[in-house]
């Protein structure tokens, strides 16, 4: 099925009304898996034409999302990855995990952004950000598809190279995989468990009984600072 190409019109909209010079896509891999960092790419391009067959990495073959994202690292103006590893996601949760992730591939740039096209229709990023947040915008915007092909392709080769007795994660499946759900993957976490790489604080553990006891409860920012301070605690 083909695809309209992504374009530069977001980024040319956000220059007229912003006045800004420099605009990174932004996107992000791992949000749904069960193991491994959530990893986010931020790209500037400039407005130049993109490289035939720029879209969406999940529409993209793997053999052609590969040789497309090492012709895209030399393409780019400049990009960097920011991840957030899995104890920082059970810990903080996925929305903040994610802007932390962003936060560090946008700082990682060698030059400050001055606005951000953002993936989707939430806004994890915020303020002191410029962001215009695009539903698909790894489809119609050629640095968000740019970060989108870049990320993932980097996120998958992580996580193949855990897949090795060395990591004591062979079985696992990851190389295939990149740490999402499959079949390979549930019959490795009920024979086994998780991995020091698993986020434990998902649902996925409560259908594995022998291994519950190992979830970890996230608590609120607010109910943590009730607790410090005695309110939720038992005082005698």
């Amino acid at each position: 099925m083909p695809y309209e190409p992504p374009t530069h019109t977001v980024e040319r909209s956000l220059r007229a009304t912003t006045g800004a010079k420099i605009v990174a896509g932004v996107d992000e891999v791992g949000r749904g898996a069960w193991a491994g960092p959530v990893t986010v790419c931020a790209a500037v391009t400039g407005l130049r034409r993109a490289p035939e067959g720029l879209t969406d990495s999940k529409l993209i073959t793997p053999k052609r999302r590969t040789a497309l994202a090492a012709e895209l690292e030399k393409w780019v103006t400049a990009y960097a990855l920011g991840h957030a590893s899995p104890e920082e996601i059970d810990e903080l949760g996925m929305t903040a995990a994610l802007r932390l992730a962003a936060v560090r591939a946008l700082d990682a740039l060698p030059v400050r952004p001055d606005a951000v096209i953002l993936d989707g229709k939430h806004d994890y990023l915020g303020s002191p950000w410029k962001v215009r947040t695009v539903i698909k915008g790894d489809q119609s915007c050629i640095a968000v598809a740019a970060a989108s092909v870049i990320a993932k392709v980097r996120r998958d080769a992580m996580m193949a190279e855990l897949e090795g007795e060395s990591q004591g994660c062979a079985g696992y499946g990851f190389d295939a995989n990149a740490g999402y759900p499959s079949p390979v993957h549930k019959a490795a976490l009920e024979e086994r468990g998780p991995t020091p790489f698993h986020r434990l604080s998902w649902s996925y553990l409560d259908a594995l009984p022998q291994w519950r006891h190992l979830k970890k409860i996230r608590i609120s920012a607010e109910a943590a600072a009730l607790e410090s301070g005695g309110q939720l605690g038992f005082d005698f």
